[in-house]
């Protein structure tokens, strides 16, 4: 038997393992400093620009062209073994995307993106919660991401079952109600202006609630915004049609 560390192919001098390791241990030393980057390039001090080092409307643009080809069935991304050798050695996603888990969503499909260009975190609800917080955290004070989008989208089971609860005093099994408070924000500020649509406009203020969230959320990301290194911006994608509404 024999340790990972020790099995590593000899053929690769940075392993994804060490280069995590110098990456936390390089943001550590740094005070993961908002729009910070360790990776190879920067450990060996060449520092050359970055591929996802473009700005926040930028890297919106990019992710909205994206989503008009997925919607048009026109998508550019067909070679997924395209770079994977170049993947080995670092990532540079241009984007984070906080996205529901609904397996009718597929964030890196819907924005025509390939492989290591999107940094997602996926939960019902697409919510924001403490450990996705620092996922994010880590997406921009080492990966250098510009743009974070909160996706929400249409026919949200989990949106659909925190208006009941509130309407209809349902009981939820198991860990449901945790996920359930988490979404209750946006869900009541929603319902609490007697929309037409209840879930429409509930899935809505649900992403902007999130969005609200991420912009207030200090040290790192807040920090990130107000510098201008970060935008963060919601969206809703629609199942039926593919196309993703910003709001």
């Amino acid at each position: 038997m024999c340790d990972h560390d020790r099995c590593e192919p000899a053929s690769h001098p940075l392993s994804r393992r060490l280069l995590l390791a110098a990456g936390a241990a390089a943001a550590a030393a740094t005070g993961l400093r908002p729009g910070s980057f360790v990776g190879p390039a920067a450990a060996q001090g060449t520092d050359p620009p970055r591929p996802n080092a473009i700005g926040p409307d930028a890297a919106l643009r990019r992710l909205l062209d994206g989503n008009a080809r997925y919607a048009a069935n026109t998508t550019q991304n067909k070679d997924l073994s395209a770079g994977r050798a170049a993947r080995a050695e670092a990532q540079y996603p241009v984007a984070g995307l906080v996205s529901c888990a609904d397996s009718r969503v597929a964030p890196e499909l819907a924005f025509d993106q390939g492989p290591g260009e999107l940094f997602v975190v996926r939960l019902a609800g697409n919510f924001v919660d403490d450990n996705g917080l620092a996922s994010l955290e880590y997406g921009v004070a080492v990966l250098g991401l510009p743009l974070i989008v909160v996706l929400g989208h249409s026919n949200c089971g989990a949106v659909a079952a925190t208006i009941k609860v509130i309407q209809e005093k349902k009981e939820l099994p198991g860990h449901l109600p945790q996920l359930v408070a988490a979404l209750k924000p946006g869900v009541e500020a929603a319902l609490a202006r007697k929309p037409n649509d209840p879930l429409d406009e509930a899935i809505a203020e649900n992403v902007r609630h999130n969005v609200r969230r991420l912009e207030q959320a200090g040290p790192i990301v807040a920090k990130a915004v107000a510098d201008g290194k970060v935008k963060i911006v919601g969206g809703v994608y629609d199942i039926a049609t593919g196309k993703v509404t910003m709001l």
